[in-house]
């Protein structure tokens, strides 16, 4: 957030955070099966559970007060769920998760096992009955509620905030500005927030949200309204007037999703496949593998255009458990092909 408040001063004392050890991350290059573009990782937001998550967190989590219960929901291999239980842990904070079924994978049961073991879970059999039972436990009391995917207007800011930064930091490095950006789209909070990061930033480019979830659940228009919340927010807490959102610079990729919620696509498990093979980051099935393929082909079908991918997910924690063989290659390349 440090460079939206150096923009907006305000904001020093109008928004609230939890020190969750938020930093910038990396840009790269890298070189995958004969394609070069450009990949931030965001993997790497925070030592502990990094990813896209922690940016919503550390703001949501200025909001809780001592002695709360944090209460969440998602799927059951839900990261955001699990990013709630790993920070709030380090905070002194319990988590309550109710969580309702998907299609699973390998990264999936990793993420579910291991949220086990962090949180209180208590499985629906439908996203109907998941938010049922978060009315039922609201009402009884002492809970913190924290939304689905932290896609809310304040917790889209830390996405905000990393869009904002985006041009500094190409600029400092020595990278070129990015044609198009690919990121996964699934509630929205991430690509809503670099909507409105970019227009703050000046950045033109391309927005594209690959997704992953059911249309109702994320569309153009949904995006947008999120976006556009976030947008009043900050002009609210900064006291100032932003520069407009640019709408018709935001895409939506439906051809990724696959049809349910965690189901792995042959494209996306041969997009993860070559990344790995390039000694780069695991990437999991439900979100970050289905981008990285729009990407990767974007990246192929136009080389002329910049592509830059969204990294969001966190895969080191499931390398430390042994769960997949250390990366002895790079797919990092000291300049752009």
């Amino acid at each position: 957030m440090r460079g939206l408040q150096t923009r907006y001063p305000r904001l020093a004392t109008t928004l609230a955070r939890a020190d969750l050890g938020v930093c910038e991350t990396p840009v790269e290059w890298w070189q995958v099966g004969g394609v070069s573009l450009l990949a931030k990782r965001d993997d790497l937001s925070a030592a502990a559970c990094g990813g896209n998550k922690v940016r919503a967190l550390e703001l949501l989590f200025g909001q809780v007060k001592p002695g709360r219960t944090l209460l969440t929901v998602g799927a059951t291999g839900s990261t955001h769920a699990l990013a709630v239980a790993v920070h709030g842990a380090r905070l002194g904070l319990r988590t309550e998760v109710i969580t309702w079924p998907q299609e699973t994978h390998r990264v999936a049961d990793a993420t579910s096992s291991r949220l086990r073991t962090l949180a209180t879970v208590t499985p629906a059999r439908s996203v109907a009955e998941a938010y049922l039972r978060v009315a039922m436990r609201r009402v009884r009391g002492g809970v913190h509620w924290i939304p689905a995917g932290g896609s809310v207007p304040l917790g889209a800011l830390g996405h905000a905030a990393a869009g904002f930064a985006l041009v500094d930091q190409l600029m400092r490095d020595g990278l070129p500005l990015p044609d198009q950006v690919v990121a996964p789209l699934g509630s929205g909070g991430t690509v809503a927030g670099l909507l409105v990061g970019f227009a703050l930033s000046g950045l033109e480019t391309r927005l594209v949200g690959v997704r992953v979830v059911p249309r109702i659940v994320a569309n153009r228009r949904r995006v947008l309204r999120l976006a556009d919340r976030t947008h009043a927010l900050l002009a609210r807490l900064a006291g100032v007037t932003l520069p407009p959102i640019q709408a018709d610079r935001l895409e939506i990729h439906d051809d990724a999703y696959g049809g349910a919620y965690g189901r792995e696509s042959e494209a996306a498990r041969l997009a993860a496949d070559a990344l790995a093979d390039a000694g780069g980051p695991r990437l999991d099935s439900t979100y970050s593998a289905k981008a990285f393929g729009v990407a990767l082909h974007r990246a192929r079908s136009a080389p002329d255009d910049r592509i830059l991918f969204w990294l969001t997910f966190d895969g080191r924690w499931l390398a430390r458990g042994n769960d997949v063989p250390p990366t002895t290659r790079s797919p990092i390349s000291p300049r752009p092909r």
